[in-house]
């Protein structure tokens, strides 16, 4: 198995069997934890209250489901944009060593700096702040009380998962499956038991609106419904403790975003069988409104529950892939030395856990990650459209070898990049000011690259 290491010019390729015992990654992720991954991560807070982002913005049912199924086409075709980069880079660091490999250190740098200060730990601490929000409806918590519990539970994840991977993917894969098998409960309870709350709806249902949809008014729509599919590349940043990862990770992508969309359809169509639609386009939390239409006002406090394990389990698998990234860069010489090591008992990068979970706990603890995430996120899809060019760019070199090619090529990565670019121009258009703040934050990290570039130079000619 070969690891990726770059010289700050050109790929260079070393094997991995070289590192001296203590200072490998454990493969223990099979294509279960992988694909646990790739569902757990996805299904976080956002499906349980974001359908009402997008049913606000279309004026029909069939138009809801159109949405729902283009953000799972799109991501799906990320996901195959991955699937073939893990295939011929199947190692850790995942679209930092894609952009790095197909453009330069430097871009795959600003991935990662932007990841650490904003995008990967304001996810962590956005998702924490939820879980603890969602807590406080069974234990009063107040403004103090909830920045403590999401710091703790950032605190407790990273601990579990500093003790291994195998720890971690196997706690993921519970999390995942126990999800999984709640939401297909919801469906079917929904179904057997919500023959009343459909009988109110077909009595209260307002003739369709007339006139179609804007593009503008369904791009609105489908930029909602894909930040309800975001994370689908994060399991790609464990390909070093992946189990033969240039078939698993392409299998686990294809078979969790298939998984993921079949369940977002079906859980839109019980909202929209249980609740009126102007109901399920105005509720500020539509899967707590859809059980207290079958159970009575008792329903929020289940669904309460549901939301508190699903953004625990999302959590739980954003806080063990980030670390891989900063590990990578490390390797590479592009952050501290002390970010690439391996504990010589848990097999795991424990310093870039420790480093992320502390930063999480800043951005939680003084709030700043509202606005920072907020005005970064866009930049997200900048950083994908550009993966999926370089997978155009890597087709043409004759120096790498892969066991997955995407279907639909070329373009399948076409059609995402398009997608992708089009999605950040819309973000500018909307807000050019905080767009410019963002990218900001993003490119002062190309100063800090160049510094750390010339250092290692100079390490190595000393």
């Amino acid at each position: 198995m070969h690891l990726l290491a770059g010289d700050g010019s050109k790929p260079q390729l070393v094997r991995m069997q070289e590192r001296p015992e203590g200072t490998r990654l454990e493969r223990a992720m099979t294509l279960n934890h992988a694909t646990a991954m790739v569902v757990g991560t996805i299904i976080g807070a956002a499906i349980f209250v974001q359908p009402s982002e997008i049913t606000g913005q279309v004026p029909s049912v069939s138009l809801v489901f159109a949405v729902w199924a283009a953000a799972g086409v799109l991501s799906l075709f990320g996901a195959l944009v991955c699937a073939e980069l893990a295939s011929t880079f199947p190692a850790s660091g995942g679209v930092y060593v894609y952009l790095r490999e197909s453009f330069s250190p430097a871009l795959g740098f600003l991935w990662g700096w932007a990841m650490f200060w904003t995008m990967h730990t304001g996810i962590i601490a956005a998702i924490s702040v939820i879980f603890a929000r969602y807590l406080g409806f069974f234990v009063p918590l107040g403004g103090g009380g909830t920045r403590i519990v999401a710091m703790a539970a950032v605190l407790l994840l990273s601990w579990v998962n500093y003790r291994g991977v195998r720890h971690g993917s196997v706690l993921q894969a519970a999390f995942t499956w126990t999800k999984v098998g709640v939401i297909l409960v919801i469906i079917a309870v929904g179904l057997a038991m919500g023959g009343h709350a459909h009988q109110a709806v077909v009595a209260s249902a307002a003739p369709p609106r007339v006139g179609g949809m804007s593009v503008s008014a369904f791009g609105v729509a489908l930029v909602a419904g894909l930040f309800a599919f975001g994370g689908w590349h994060m399991v790609t940043y464990t390909a070093e403790e992946t189990q033969n990862p240039r078939k698993t990770l392409p299998r686990a992508l294809v078979l969790g975003m298939v998984l993921v969309t079949a369940l977002y359809i079906a859980l839109n169509a019980i909202y929209l069988y249980l609740l009126p639609f102007h109901a399920v386009a105005t509720s500020t939390r539509v899967a707590a409104d859809a059980a207290d239409a079958v159970f009575g006002r008792g329903g929020g406090g289940v669904m309460s529950a549901v939301v508190l394990f699903s953004t625990l389990g999302a959590v739980s698998g954003i806080i063990l892939t980030g670390p891989r990234v900063y590990y990578a860069m490390a390797q590479d010489g592009l952050l501290f030395r002390w970010a690439g090591e391996i504990h010589p008992r848990y097999h795991t990068p424990h310093k870039a856990i420790v480093a992320q979970a502390l930063w999480a706990c800043v951005l939680v603890a003084t709030g700043t990650y509202r606005a920072l995430f907020t005005r970064v996120i866009y930049t997200e899809w900048i950083f994908f459209g550009l993966m999926a060019v370089g997978l155009l760019i890597i087709r043409r070199r004759d120096d790498v070898t892969r066991e997955y090619s995407i279907w639909g090529y070329p373009w399948v990565p076409l059609v995402f990049s398009l997608a992708a670019f089009g999605i950040a121009v819309n973000q500018v258009i909307a807000d050019p000011v905080g767009s410019a703040v963002g990218s900001g934050l993003v490119l002062v990290g190309l100063p800090v690259y160049y510094y750390w570039s010339r250092g290692r130079e100079a390490r190595k000619q000393a």
